[in-house]
């Protein structure tokens, strides 16, 4: 059987809470941006789950000797936020991937044509072998900027099925391409929406969270 994308939804209050809090018109900034840190950390959380590299040691108690599982220090981690919006996940990231790289890549849209340019870039030339990636983009909607962003991680000969694409709403479209093109991925999202308008925003999904985070 040829391999399928995996889409995880975890049913988690702290996740379904912070999601409401997230989509409501009347939330303000500052709290937006509080509610995207907490999705950040405990979708991270979820996505991390069976994915640390660890090893086998031994440690000493104050009293003696004893087994220990550890995460394994040597095996290279990133996370790749999306700017703008992937910004408002990075923080809560960070905090279970403190010794995580952290490359930034800049997306912008053209709202007339829906097309992505990149305007920031600062992706590896080359990701190290067995590097596990967790890239950050809230919104999968039409599947632009994330499909811009998986070709420019493809090309820096990353593993793809050890990344782990982090959201907050993902509608079809943007699942559909993934699954395409790149089905070994794994996607940890808050919610899967109806689907997009004809703006390309996903509805009822919750605005522009790069405006929203940021006060703009």
């Amino acid at each position: 059987m040829p391999p399928q994308l995996r889409v995880y939804v975890p049913d988690h209050p702290l996740i379904k809470h912070w999601l409401g809090v997230a989509r409501d018109v009347n939330t303000p900034s500052v709290l937006f941006k509080t509610a995207m840190n907490e999705l950040g950390r405990w979708l991270t959380y979820e996505a991390t789950r069976y994915w640390f590299p660890t090893l086998e040691t031994t440690v000493n108690t104050p009293l003696t000797p004893c087994n220990a599982t550890l995460i394994n220090p040597q095996v290279p981690m990133a996370i790749i936020p999306v700017l703008r919006a992937g910004l408002s996940l990075l923080d809560g990231a960070q905090t279970l991937l403190p010794v995580a790289s952290t490359y930034h890549l800049g997306l912008v849209r053209d709202e007339k044509t829906l097309e992505n340019s990149c305007y920031l870039n600062k992706l590896p030339q080359k990701f190290a072998p067995n590097t596990h990636i967790i890239v950050l983009e809230p919104m999968l909607a039409t599947g632009g900027s994330i499909m811009t962003t998986m070709k420019e991680i493809a090309q820096r000969e990353a593993d793809i099925s050890l990344i782990r694409i982090i959201s907050v709403v993902a509608a079809p479209p943007a699942l559909q391409q993934l699954n395409t093109h790149y089905p070994s991925l794994n996607v940890y999202t808050a919610i899967i929406d109806q689907g997009i308008n004809e703006q390309g925003y996903i509805v009822p999904g919750l605005g522009d969270a790069g405006d929203r985070a940021f006060g703009t």
